[in-house]
């Protein structure tokens, strides 16, 4: 799940994740990021994980807090052939990915799989999967980020190595709420443009992800344009379709509606 950038007035408290958080007493596990913030160093993400509110209501795991990062291969990958991740993932049998489904100024979207690869890659295998393979340093990665098409696919080859590694083990949840057209990660975001749609849950990232585009996308929202613009602007689409054609799940899926259950 994403813990917010400083600054930012979209992402999803602690205290509305509670109730997922605690019914499978869960631990909150982030990564530090790979460019300048609040959360690029561990005791900066602390700090804002303290004031966001986060280690009063669980317990927290920097995952890439202490190196050496886990390196796990991908074999299969179109882009890169190997993910760099915080060493702290390899201490958990099975994952619940809670994923606040949004605009991004880079993927077009954030949702389950870029939760599973962005958001499980340490700081330097953040900056593996933005510069296509080509650089693990924060250092100048914004003069060496890959084309953008490489870069959606690297996010899938990345993903593919965090499924395949918890092998079923994982459950996805996206949240469509505070629907802006920027990610938690921007401390300048804009402002919701749609209203908020529901709660999806699947063992399918891929479905998921395609899912809740689609509920976007057939949406009667005046602000749907606004965010479709953004995703179709990025190719965000691609992400799903590079996941699909790895083998991380299907995009053909049925919406079962729990709310009178």
């Amino acid at each position: 799940m994403h813990s917010g950038e400083d600054g930012n007035q979209n992402y999803l408290r602690p205290e509305f994740m509670r109730p997922m958080i605690e019914y499978v007493g869960g631990t909150v596990v982030e990564c530090n990021t790979a460019y300048g913030g609040a959360r690029n160093t561990t005791p900066k993400h602390i700090e804002l994980m303290k004031k966001h509110g986060w280690f009063e209501c669980f317990d927290v795991d920097i995952m890439d807090s202490e190196a050496p990062d886990v390196v796990w291969q991908i074999p299969n990958g179109k882009v890169i052939k190997e993910n760099h991740l915080g060493r702290h993932i390899e201490d958990y049998a099975s994952m619940l990915v809670l994923s606040h489904f949004k605009g991004h100024p880079m993927g077009g979207y954030g949702g389950a799989l870029k939760q599973l690869s962005i958001g499980c890659a340490s700081s330097a295998g953040k900056a593996w999967i933005h510069s296509g393979g080509k650089q693990l340093e924060q250092e100048g990665l914004w003069g060496n980020i890959c084309e953008q098409d490489h870069f959606l696919e690297a996010m899938a080859d990345a993903a593919s190595s965090v499924t395949e590694h918890f092998k079923g083990k994982i459950a996805y949840i996206n949240i469509m709420c505070n629907l802006s057209v920027d990610c938690d990660c921007c401390a300048v975001a804009e402002d919701p443009c749609m209203r908020d749609i529901g709660i999806l849950a699947s063992l399918d990232p891929v479905a998921l992800d395609r899912a809740c585009l689609d509920l976007v996308e057939n949406s009667t929202d005046r602000g749907r344009e606004h965010f479709m613009e953004r995703v179709n602007s990025r190719h965000g689409t691609h992400t799903i379709d590079a996941s699909e054609a790895l083998g991380i799940g299907t995009q053909s899926y049925e919406l079962i509606n729990i709310d009178n259950e």
